[in-house]
């Protein structure tokens, strides 16, 4: 599948074990995507499965262990489990023939406390019909439910289509990267760094989503590098509309760029393209209530090899002391782990999230701010501790 990671609806199938999760996936997407047998926990661990599952388009469907689990393997399966729920736009909860337990009464109750929306599939139904209690708790907990068999694949197609239904309205509207800043026949140059985290041959996925956000808009993109940015400006007929720069290099670019000159970097742009550019804001300004001693997570959403000069390892840790002038502890936590422990930072600093789903990094961000933790991403931060934050944050706030 083409589409990018990031961007891709992610649907978790959750339930007990054998509830028929892995023939639910199946049935859906017509194929043997998961592995399915008698045996209890067959699924030990979250699998992700990458499909264009009509009518839903491109989807991540994330087949999981059973909740019911036991043991310490078992228990260690379950918080896995839960980890995928931060990852989900849309969760299935599968019901076996024998109808709801406690145990998934409970852990609906916990997905709803993620703000996730739910369908309840009651499963195997050419066995047995769903029992009238079970549906009506469903109806009057305001949970959309519905029989279907994953043997016989009644009602699957029916069961696709109301996944659609509980898309959140963000996944439903285009969402806006740079389109908003530029008008048809605009210039606007993009600074993209060569340096040791730069992968061979290509450019990074932000640069290439912004890039191409300016041609479906009709307007005209020049990448240079910042060695040659005063060149460049100097070779038009005309400022530019707009300039967007990697943070790394956005001291340089502001001296180079004329004051009347919009200016705002990649990492800025994805921070209101996934999460909420107001709290990421908010949270940058925490820097100057940095004290000697403070912890500050370092989240970064894919892993990486790190280089001598990483970004997220090496030059934010050496900014944010050289700022603050005091000795901070600094911790990372990549991937898909985001740790439970967020009341031991005074800050979290996110990467720009681009290999995030837009619904994960709010949840992130929703779950700091339910804990008191100020959280902001690369991009702010930098441009709060090199003095240009107001410039950068500028041109979205027009």
């Amino acid at each position: 599948m083409s589409s990018i990671r990031g961007e891709r609806l992610v649907l978790a199938i959750v339930g007990r074990r054998n509830a028929g999760k892995s023939s639910l996936i199946n049935a859906m997407t017509g194929q043997q995507t998961a592995i399915v047998d008698d045996t209890p926990g067959t699924t030990t661990d979250p699998v992700n499965k990458t499909y264009e599952l009509l009518p839903l388009g491109p989807v991540t469907l994330i087949d999981t262990a059973g909740i019911d689990d036991t043991g310490k393997l078992g228990d260690k399966r379950v918080t896995a489990t839960r980890k995928a729920l931060w990852r989900a736009d849309v969760a299935v909860v599968v019901i076996p023939h024998d109808g709801l337990s406690p145990i998934d009464r409970d852990f609906i109750a916990e997905i709803r406390r993620l703000e996730i929306p739910l369908l309840v599939a009651f499963n195997k139904a050419d066995l047995a019909a769903p029992a009238q209690a079970d549906l009506d708790w469903c109806r009057n907990e305001g949970l959309p439910c519905m029989a279907v068999s994953s043997a016989t694949g009644a009602n699957v197609t029916e069961l696709k289509e109301s996944i659609g239904k509980l898309l959140p309205p963000d996944y439903l509207h285009e969402k806006v990267l740079v389109g908003d800043l530029v008008q048809p026949g605009d210039v606007a140059v993009l600074v993209a760094p060569i340096d040791l985290a730069a992968p061979k041959g290509r450019l990074i996925l932000p640069q290439v989503q912004v890039l191409r956000e300016l041609l479906d808009n009709d307007a005209v993109g020049m990448i240079v590098k910042e060695r040659e940015l005063e060149v460049a400006l100097g070779s038009l007929a005309a400022p530019p509309a707009l300039v967007v720069t990697d943070s790394q290099v956005v001291l340089k670019v502001d001296g180079d760029v004329p004051p009347d000159v919009p200016m705002t970097t990649f990492s800025i742009l994805f921070a209101r393209y996934k999460g909420d550019l107001d709290i990421l804001v908010d949270g940058a300004r925490a820097i100057d209530r940095l004290r000697d001693g403070d912890r500050v997570l370092i989240a970064e959403a894919c892993s990486h090899h790190v280089q001598a000069d990483d970004i997220g390892r090496v030059k934010i840790p050496r900014w944010l002391r050289q700022y603050v002038g005091a000795e901070l502890a600094f911790d990372v936590a990549a991937g898909y782990d985001f740790p439970d422990n967020l009341e031991d930072y005074a800050l979290v600093i996110h990467c720009g999230g681009c290999m995030l789903t837009r619904m994960e990094m709010i949840r992130r961000m929703r779950e700091c701010k339910r804990r008191g933790v100020p959280i902001t991403n690369y991009g702010v931060a930098i441009s709060k501790v090199q003095g240009v934050l107001e410039r950068t944050i500028k041109p979205l706030y027009k």
